[in-house]
């Protein structure tokens, strides 16, 4: 029988043997609410494919209250691992046996590594983030400037951190929610006290989302990243008003949806270079398939799948 492509949570608590039944048997998936927009088993089983592997992913779809019994589930169902996407990655860190000191930082863990009994938590959103920049731009996320819209919390705030830990040369907290950012650049500003900085500024600083302050800091910065949810409907507000956007920032989104968003267009015609979240998916995903399986991931052929995939 084939995986379908998404089950409930519910089914996996009621019935974790089912996962056996399937063939190749369900070994792997993503937990989410939503989750059908999730690309992550297009890129998944094309690296299982590719590796051999008899095993299958599929979406899981698990509202808050069934969530932390689904991965309780996860064992006694022979799962390897999994991914956790949207609203569940805070959850899915106070749910797991153990953790690793990025996710603790970033306040959320996103992959999850079956170990006997034991759920192992462990976060990518940030080095995938690292990758992605890497890829798309050829240069190193240390080495900029670093605009960050929507760091109150989620993958805002793991993508902070991942800054921290990289050093980068400047790195400015947008949120709608001024404290939150400022709480966050406070926890950050330890990693921020050695000199290293090109241009007018402290190396950390948290602003508002109003337009003259985001002015007044993009003018002396690198790249500007959305971690907003803004992006993912044709009907949202703009994250960032165009006006604002010079041919010199580089622009990524971290939002991925089957068009370009509006932040992406605007961004090119301001002649900015500019990327969206799925390169960010495929390295987070290639570091999951790490983490399960101590082996390099087929980046190729997951970077092929991916990309014929509306």
């Amino acid at each position: 029988m084939q995986v379908p492509e998404t089950i409930s949570a519910g089914e996996l608590i009621a019935n974790p043997g089912m996962a056996a039944s399937f063939d190749p048997p369900l070994r792997l998936g993503v937990f989410g609410d939503p989750v059908a927009h999730s690309r992550s088993p297009v890129f998944q089983n094309a690296a299982l494919r590719a590796c051999g592997m008899h095993a299958s992913y599929t979406r899981i779809h698990a509202h808050a209250s069934d969530f932390p019994k689904a991965l309780r589930a996860l064992p006694q169902a022979g799962f390897i691992g999994a991914n956790v996407t949207i609203p569940h990655k805070g959850a899915a860190l106070e749910a797991v046996d153990w953790a690793d000191d990025y996710a603790r930082a970033a306040g959320s863990v996103n992959t999850i590594l079956v170990e006997g009994e034991k759920l192992l938590g462990f976060n990518t959103d940030g080095p995938g983030l690292v990758r992605a920049v890497r890829e798309e731009f050829s240069v190193d996320l240390r080495d900029l400037r670093v605009v960050l819209l929507g760091a109150g919390g989620g993958a805002g705030r793991a993508i902070a951190v991942q800054c921290a830990l990289e050093g980068c040369e400047r790195l400015v907290l947008a949120n709608r929610t001024l404290e939150k950012a400022a709480r966050l650049a406070r926890e950050l500003a330890p990693r921020f006290l050695a000199e290293k900085i090109s241009g007018p500024g402290e190396r950390i600083a948290a602003i508002s989302m109003e337009a003259g302050a985001l002015k007044q800091e993009l003018a002396n910065a690198d790249i500007v990243i959305n971690a907003t949810s803004l992006g993912m409907k044709r009907s949202d507000p703009p994250v960032l008003p165009p006006a604002l956007i010079t041919p010199n920032l580089l622009v990524f989104d971290t939002v991925y949806s089957s068009g370009v968003s509006r932040l992406l267009e605007d961004a090119a015609a301001a002649g900015a270079r500019c990327a969206n979240g799925l390169s960010m998916l495929l390295h987070q995903g290639a570091l999951s398939f790490e983490t399960w399986f101590n082996q390099p991931a087929p980046l190729d052929a997951m970077r092929r799948t991916l990309a014929s995939t509306p």
